[in-house]
């Protein structure tokens, strides 16, 4: 049963990778189809990571009332109706039909996420939980490496061809059948260990006074926004640089995603083997080294420093959560993860003010604002570096 859950969740994590990054591609590509700005055009990720502010903590309560599975599958179907709205949106032109389509497909994607993440931690050892959601995650960044290179082949490519952004539509709705097909696998498979256990009365506001939560909460914040700033705007950056097409320059995206993807298979034996706090700190001050040196050059050295971020993000994400919810109450998980789930809304608003500076100051300097959430995350490492040795 462990080893069949966690197969059902990898996938999970696999799809859920895929349709994320998937903004990366989307972002250049209704950029130049709407001729918009660097801020309009990070209105993608806007609206898809508002979903996570808005919808994380009501789909945490309705994971307690159907439990982990009837949850996932419901992510699932919702997901699909996002694919499927693109549909319209391409028809009739508009581009706030692209961003409402985007955030019905972002709500499925944070049920998914709000039901996976504590799924995960509480189906093993806990002290694996760290290594555990690692390797979960480093399938999702097999689904953020191989989103790119479809997205350069399938939307990308048909980008001197399109004029309604056409190029969208069967990549889609392609997308939108298979997470029809996971769906009903899902909900056909005996997966009844995974319950939610009891629920728990304590109030949201309550679990969210515990500091180490709350200041994980911030960390998840400054993470994912300092990971799709950067990820949204990598392929606008490598053509100011290097003068080349967007389809040329998105497979860097790729690079980007799939330095995290082999990160964080590597980060599953270095978090056995250092406190993982140390190693979230180490990769937070590598990041802001990285970005320094990208900001302060140009050419090819300002691009590979770029892309090497990715490897620092790794292992973030899995790091920060279970450290968030570290020392929580029984029971008190899935409203932690709910709350966790909400800070993903950086990936909303960090890369629009990264928008807005690079409107303002040129994309080059506005990276800026990613230093400084890296900056948060090492000194999160390096708190409870030192709480631990106390």
């Amino acid at each position: 049963m462990y080893k069949k859950a966690l197969t059902s969740l990898t996938i999970l994590f696999f799809m859920m990778g895929f349709i994320t990054c998937l903004n990366d591609i989307l972002v250049p590509y209704l950029k130049a189809i709407f001729s918009l700005s660097y801020s309009q055009a990070a209105l993608v990720q806007f609206c898809f990571f508002a979903a996570y502010g808005l919808t994380s903590i009501p789909f945490s309560k309705l994971i307690e009332r159907v439990g982990y599975q009837k949850g996932m599958v419901i992510g699932f179907t919702l997901a699909a109706l996002g694919c499927l709205l693109f549909y319209p949106a391409v028809v009739l032109h508009t581009y706030p039909l692209f961003l409402a389509a985007l955030f019905v497909l972002a709500s499925g994607i944070v049920l998914l996420q709000v039901a996976a993440n504590p799924c995960v931690s509480v189906i093993g050892p806990k002290e694996t939980a760290s290594s555990r959601l690692t390797m979960a995650q480093a399938f999702n960044s097999l689904g953020t490496f191989i989103a790119p290179l479809f997205g350069a082949y399938f939307i990308l490519s048909a980008l001197t061809n399109s004029t309604h952004a056409e190029g969208v539509v069967y990549p889609y709705f392609f997308i939108a059948a298979v997470l029809i097909i996971i769906a009903l696998v899902l909900s056909r498979i005996d997966l009844t260990g995974m319950d939610t256990g009891e629920a728990d009365d304590t109030g949201w506001l309550q679990v969210l006074k515990e500091k180490g939560l709350l200041l994980g909460v911030i960390g998840i914040f400054a993470y994912v926004g300092a990971e799709v700033a950067i990820g949204s705007f990598l392929v606008n950056y490598v053509m100011d640089i290097s003068q080349v097409t967007e389809t040329q320059a998105a497979p860097l995206v790729a690079f980007y995603w799939g330095g995290a993807m082999v990160g964080r298979f590597l980060g599953i034996f270095t978090l056995k083997a250092f406190a993982p706090a140390r190693v979230l700190m180490a990769h937070a001050l590598l990041a802001v080294i990285l970005i320094l040196i990208s900001m302060q050059s140009t050419g090819t050295l300002a691009i590979g420093s770029m892309v090497l971020v990715g490897l620092c993000n790794s292992i973030m994400f899995p790091t920060i959560f279970t450290l968030g919810i570290k020392g929580l109450k029984a029971g008190q998980e899935k409203k932690a993860s709910g709350l966790l789930a909400t800070a993903i809304l950086g990936g909303a608003i960090v890369p629009l003010l990264t928008g807005l500076l690079a409107d303002r100051l040129g994309l080059h300097h506005a990276f800026i604002l990613p230093v400084i959430c890296y900056v948060y995350i090492a000194w999160l490492g390096f708190r409870n570096l030192t709480k631990l040795s106390d």
